[in-house]
């Protein structure tokens, strides 16, 4: 499970800093590439982040009370 959200952060940093040279380029196609890069890769840290949730409601689910 660390692995995982080991993943979720650095894909929401990776995000964030794609975002950022985005906003800093100054050549359009630089800018609306890294645009779609950030907004790809906050899909897939939303997706990371979904399968997250399914283990441990899957591990809470199996544990005994």
């Amino acid at each position: 499970m660390k692995d995982l959200r080991d993943t979720l952060e650095k894909l929401r940093a990776d995000a964030e800093d794609c975002a950022l040279i985005s906003k800093l380029a100054t050549d359009k196609v630089k800018r609306e590439t890294f645009a779609k890069l950030a907004e790809h890769l906050r899909q897939m840290a939303a997706d990371v982040e979904a399968v997250i949730v399914a283990k441990v409601k899957e591990r809470d689910a199996a544990t005994p009370r």
